[in-house]
């Protein structure tokens, strides 16, 4: 069988038998869950449903779902089958049959769906453990021997083997594996499955979900007892296609083949040959789900993929530029199961080509400093920090090059250096989602789900179904309620719940979602709340009318980025709240003044041409037919609900947002900022309606202030500055060009590292002329072993200088070679002299980093 015929033969065998064929789930969680970081097995989609958080669509589900695992990254291309993406096909039971159905159906499709033969077949059950309270699963047992496995064929394995956590919290339960036997050529007379042999092959892992693991490993028993399976099919292909590992199956031939073409060198490395086809699937589908390269969790994870996969493309001699043939191989392979990976290819291309680029030019650089370190026999923390730091080496990277060399790296003194950089830029993993915690309070208060109405209406008279105190706050659960619970991004309704009977009011403070559930948490004003009680909701109007209006006006921004930047732009999150919108998107770099102008142009003429915005519920395969945006890491059932603005043609997203009626109720926008929020992450913040305005007659006020003091029209006030410019410029050409003063003001600046005086450091207002004159003085007077490297931002472009004395040069240090390291880091390029040189570039929001890259190359180099 083909991997596209065992995915249909398993889907297929499950929808006749009442199962509801599910599309994967994206890599990225949805929010709601945050035990992960990217999905790793097929259950992570379906969470919700095993939890009781949501109605699943169906009591039956099966899915081949795309997963990635991290921890495998190291083991690619050592191994026979470690993959980081692979697909899990599985079925599911929400409450329906439990361990005999599920025993059933396995041994039905494996002898009869994938034709093995019974003698051939060997399960592990659980063996319980005293520990955990849970004795042996006799219940599994007995299933198996009911289909007519022989008992010396059930082998008990203990929880390491046969028991199963979706993470650290969450469902859980023991489970149930089915082996292939391979025969005695494969291993020995003795061997069992569960143990570390070659012949025993697992192939299918019926887990059976009983248990809910809270955070300290207590476990609890599920509202229903669930069923989830999980079968690689790629480690089927293996079996079923007669091959030695998984490389050699068909999804992954074609990507062997095109690395040995590429290949330069007499005979390149299988390992490198089996990375670059398991990275480039991987890097691949992460593009096509929403991430992008960057520091930080997810887009690290994708950023250390790729730069692996370029380093061993180096290593095979693949010509510039190879990464996009990978692509389009992925595509050939995987496109007709997965049409996103066509829908997104632009996208997936420009990421790849920007990393491949960008790396590749420092990638010569930091592996001829890494060598140099190398061929010592040591790699210290510093020189690990370094080439992360300075050079965008993952200290994965770093650790691999090392170990093949027979070389330790001190990684625990790297982590030191690593945790007091965060410290110092504030840093750190990002704030961790109330959204579990919230579930299990909600879930606590009331088994029947709160109804929202607060599409339709902003004063509800409902009853109050629950009332509980807890840390000392009062949560109240509503029969129907109109206010909106934060999520996409907008912020809970505020707004009062008042007595029908006059004797009690409270202040809404905030409002909890439990999956399509929600609870309020109250301020009492007067008397109390009971169970029971006939309440009137009512919604802050003017507060939801600002939120409406910022999040519409994010649906119009998002398109006038795309139409103004292209279509790899996505959203990469967002807060819309009464008082301001922040938008987060994905792109390179800083939007120019004209792109800038030419965004809030679109959004204003769109706003001014009042379309109407409509809601509507769909299918999502409708949805997405229609060109409906979706939210990357959320999670969206058959039916979902649909913005559009105007006739859809430039806006139209899957959101659960309250929006305007028309475009004309947002009145203006206007940007207020705009900035990096993470590595090939922007952020656009905006007003709409009476801030914007008022923003604006600020602006107003200031300008006639500014007409005022300079004594001219507030027209005139570029050219009256323009001419104070002039003057200035003159007065400091007639002085010399820099004052005396400040030269030895930033000399003293510089520090002493191993006898040589260092400088890197920013100055104001400079520009790139006299920034030279400046750098010469400064080195001058820090004497001839001395290195100065002076930056400065002049109409939104960066300009670099640095200058070395003999003494430096004699210890290394060149002029033209730190120059470039700090180029590289702002966007730009340059270069000169061992004694001086000078570089320009775009990204000044990047100059203290450059500065940061200049004095590190420097150490590096004395070093």
């Amino acid at each position: 069988m083909t991997s596209d015929e065992i995915r249909e033969t398993f889907l297929a065998f499950f929808e006749a038998h009442e199962h509801k064929r599910q599309r994967s789930g994206s890599l990225v969680p949805a929010a709601f869950d945050p035990s992960v970081l990217l999905t790793t097995a097929g259950m992570h989609p379906l969470k919700a449903y095993f939890m009781g958080l949501e109605a699943p669509p169906a009591p039956r589900l099966t899915s081949c779902q795309k997963c990635f695992r991290t921890p495998d990254i190291d083991n690619v291309g050592v191994t026979a089958r470690h993959l980081t993406f692979f697909e899990m096909l599985g079925n599911f039971s929400l409450g329906d049959y439990f361990k005999q159905g599920a025993v059933e159906f396995a041994w039905d499709l494996t002898l009869n769906g994938f034709g093995f033969k019974p003698e051939d077949v060997w399960v592990t059950v659980f063996e319980g453990d005293p520990a955990m309270g849970i004795g042996a699963d006799q219940e599994a047992i007995d299933a198996w021997l009911s289909v007519g496995v022989p008992r010396e064929r059930i082998i008990e394995c203990p929880a390491s083997e046969n028991f199963w956590w979706s993470g650290e919290t969450g469902p859980c339960g023991p489970c149930s594996e089915l082996y292939l036997d391979r025969g005695l050529e494969f291993g020995a007379e003795d061997d069992l499955p569960g143990g570390e042999n070659e012949r025993f092959l697992e192939f299918w892992n019926l887990v059976f979900m009983q248990f809910d693991q809270d955070e300290q490993k207590t476990l609890t028993p599920l509202p229903n007892q669930n069923i989830d399976t999980g079968m690689g099919l790629n480690r089927m292909a293996v079996i079923l296609q007669g091959v030695e590992t998984v490389f050699d199956t068909d999804q992954f031939v074609p990507l062997m083949d095109l690395g040995r073409e590429l290949a330069t060198v007499a005979e390149p490395e299988e390992r490198s040959l089996r990375i670059l086809a398991d990275h480039t699937r991987g890097m691949t589908f992460l593009i096509a789900d929403g991430v992008v390269p960057s520091s930080e969790d997810r887009g690290y994870v994708l950023r250390r993929l790729m730069r692996r996969a370029i380093q061993h493309g180096r290593r095979i001699g693949a010509p510039h530029g190879f990464l996009p043939r990978y692509v389009d191989v992925v595509l050939d392979t995987m496109g007709t199961a997965y049409p996103e990976l066509h829908t997104e290819k632009e996208r997936i291309l420009k990421w790849v080509r920007a990393e491949e680029e960008g790396f590749g030019r420092t990638l010569e650089q930091g592996l001829g400093l890494l060598e140099q370190h190398l061929e010592k026999g040591d790699l210290d923390a510093a020189a690990a920090f370094q080439l992360h730091d300075t050079f965008g080496f993952p200290i994965e990277m770093t650790v691999e090059v090392a170990a093949e060399a027979d070389v330790t790296v001190d990684e625990a003194g790297f982590k030191v250096l690593m945790d007091e950089q965060r410290l110092r830029s504030a840093g750190g993993a990002g704030a961790k989602g109330r959204v579990g915690g919230a579930a299990d309070l909600v879930r606590g208060l009331s088994n029947k789900p709160t109804t929202f109405t607060g599409y339709e209406h902003l004063d509800q008279h409902t009853t109050v179904a629950a009332v509980t105190e807890r840390d000392g706050r009062t949560f109240v659960k509503l029969a129907e309620s109109p206010f909106y619970a934060q999520g996409g991004g907008q912020v809970s309704d505020a707004g009062t719940i008042a007595c029908d009977g006059g004797d009690c009011e409270a202040r809404v403070a905030d409002v909890l979602r439990a999956g399509e559930d929600q609870a309020v948490v109250v301020e009492l004003l007067k008397g109390e709340l009971h169970e029971g009680e006939r309440v009137t909701a009512h919604v802050d109007r003017a507060a939801r009318h600002a939120t409406a209006a910022n999040h519409t006006a994010t649906h119009l921004l998002h398109a006038a980025l795309r139409q103004t930047l292209g279509d790899h732009v996505r959203q990469a999150g967002s807060y819309v709240g009464p008082d301001k919108l922040r938008f987060d998107f994905t792109h390179t770099q800083r939007l120019s003044e004209a792109e800038r102008a030419q965004v809030e142009d679109q959004i204003n003429t769109w706003v001014l041409q009042n379309h109407p915005v409509r809601a509507m519920e769909t299918t999502l395969d409708e949805a997405r037919s229609l060109g409906a945006m979706a939210l990357f890491g959320e999670k969206y059932g058959d039916v979902v609900r649909m913005v559009e603005v105007g006739d859809g043609s430039f806006s139209r997203e899957l959101c659960g947002g309250t929006h305007v009626r028309s475009t004309a109720e947002i009145g203006v926008v206007k940007i207020t900022a705009e900035g990096s929020s993470a590595a090939n992450v922007r952020r656009i913040e905006a007003l709409t309606g009476p801030g914007a305005v008022a923003l604006l007659r600020e602006h107003d006020a200031a300008l006639s202030q500014a007409a005022d003091a300079l004594r001219t029209k507030p027209e005139g006030v570029v050219d009256a500055i323009g001419a104070l410019q002039a003057k200035a410029k003159a007065a400091a050409k007639a002085g010399g060009g820099v004052d005396a003063g400040a030269v030895d003001r930033i000399a003293g600046e510089a520090e002493l590292l191993d006898g040589v005086a260092v400088l890197a450091s920013s100055v104001d207002g400079v520009g790139p002329k006299d920034l030279a004159d400046l750098t010469d003085k400064v080195r001058n007077v820090l004497g001839e072993a001395a290195v100065a490297v002076l930056g400065s931002t002049t109409d939104g472009k960066v300009s670099l200088v640095a200058a070395a004395g003999p003494g430096a040069i004699a210890r290394g240090v060149k002029a033209g070679a730190i120059v470039k390291v700090a180029a590289q880091v702002v966007g730009g390029g340059g270069g000169g002299k061992d004694t001086m040189a000078q570089a320009g570039g775009r990204d000044p929001e990047q100059l203290g980093a450059a500065l940061d890259a200049a004095r590190a190359a420097i150490q590096a180099a004395l070093a």
